[in-house]
């Protein structure tokens, strides 16, 4: 069978690492560290190049040049990857989790949840409606003189009571209208609920799969479906998640884009459904095994930098340091200054004393790391 090599290659892999990062002392690291190099994957796939160095910074809020759109793009790949490795392994592929990640907002998460627990829009308000309604709109409901400013204040009254039915949950879990999307960015016949649905069928029947092979399959069907007009990205995400929500990969979120990343590009897209499920585990197992490389590596830089920190005073700062270079790729002097609430100056010397590798070879806006 063309994907039996594969199929056992890639649950090797992810069980290895993943039994691996479960006993680590720098597992906390590893995953912070990862979703940068993802997110940078994501966007590579798509034939756009973002530098490691500059999505830290923006995630950090410094930047030493004005965002790109890639880069916002990226970022948004990475807020959506530590939303879904931080919430329960079964969040992301529920009906909450995909609307959250769509954003839809979880507020409208929670109303749909709620579902019919909440009155009927139009029926007579209860007790809480009256005593909202009477502390937000009091000010609006004093006799007005002119006609025109009764219809004024009756517009004000509608829109707040408007606003006070969608805080409080009133529209009985259906269904919020969107706003309109412009017609040259959006297929306006491009239904993504329908498609988001066939999706989600086809992950249904996969229950009975190993794992590696049921995330290959939502992988592959995510890119023939494309439920989301512009989010080609997150079929990986939820591929990943779908490992990590079956029990394969309990302790970490597969790096797919960087596995994929990996394969050749004449080989990514083959016509053949086998082919491609095969393509795809070859993904899973090569993320995992670069993965395990990236942990042995970055073990061994954090062993031989911790010599470093023997008999060192008490309240020496430089731990804490080793302990925050260790989640993130690179770090600037400013970074290390706020995490540690030292000056920049104070920051700069600490590098310096613990010996980190200078990563961008500028003069200025310097970044340091353990590569």
């Amino acid at each position: 069978m063309q994907i039996a090599g594969p199929l056992a290659a890639a649950e090797d892999a992810v069980a290895r690492l993943d039994e691996r990062l479960a006993k680590s002392p720098i597992r906390a690291g590893w995953i912070a560290r990862t979703h940068f190099a993802d997110a940078c994957a994501s966007l590579w796939l798509e034939g756009e190049l973002v530098h490691l160095d500059d999505l830290v910074l923006h995630d950090a809020g410094m930047d030493v040049r004005p965002p790109t759109h890639e880069l916002t793009r990226a970022h948004a790949v990475l807020r959506s990857r530590r939303r879904i490795a931080e919430a329960k392994p079964d969040w992301a592929l529920s009906a909450a989790g995909l609307a959250g990640l769509r954003g839809r907002g979880e507020q409208g998460d929670r109303q749909a949840e709620r579902g019919n627990r909440n009155e009927e829009e139009g029926e007579a308000p209860g007790p809480e409606d009256e005593d909202s309604d009477a502390d937000t709109g009091e000010a609006f409901r004093v006799a007005p003189t002119d006609d025109r400013l009764a219809d004024v204040f009756a517009a004000v009254d509608a829109a707040i009571a408007q606003a006070d039915r969608a805080l409080a949950g009133e529209n009985n879990g259906r269904r919020q209208p969107q706003p309109e999307r412009d017609p040259l960015v959006y297929d306006l016949d491009w239904d993504e609920d329908e498609r988001l649905d066939a999706w989600r069928a086809v992950v249904d029947q996969t229950r009975n799969l190993p794992p590696a092979l049921a995330a290959a399959i939502a992988a592959d069907a995510w890119r023939a479906l494309e439920p989301l007009q512009h989010s080609p990205w997150l079929g990986r995400l939820l591929a990943a998640a779908l490992l990590r929500a079956r029990g394969k990969a309990r302790s970490h979120l597969p790096c797919l884009h960087d596995g994929l990343k990996a394969i050749p590009r004449e080989r990514r897209r083959p016509p053949e459904a086998a082919s491609r499920l095969a393509v795809q585990l070859e993904a899973i197992a090569a993320a995992a095994e670069a993965g395990l490389k990236d942990h042995d590596r970055w073990l061994t830089a954090r062993t031989l930098l911790a010599r470093k920190l023997d008999g060192r005073r008490s309240t020496s700062r430089l731990p804490a340091l080793l302990d925050y270079v260790l989640t993130r790729p690179v770090v600037s002097a400013g970074m290390i200054a706020e995490e540690l609430k030292v000056t920049p100056r104070a920051a700069q010397d600490m590098v310096a004393e613990l010996g980190l590798r200078e990563a961008t070879g500028r003069g200025r806006y310097r970044a340091w790391g353990i590569l």
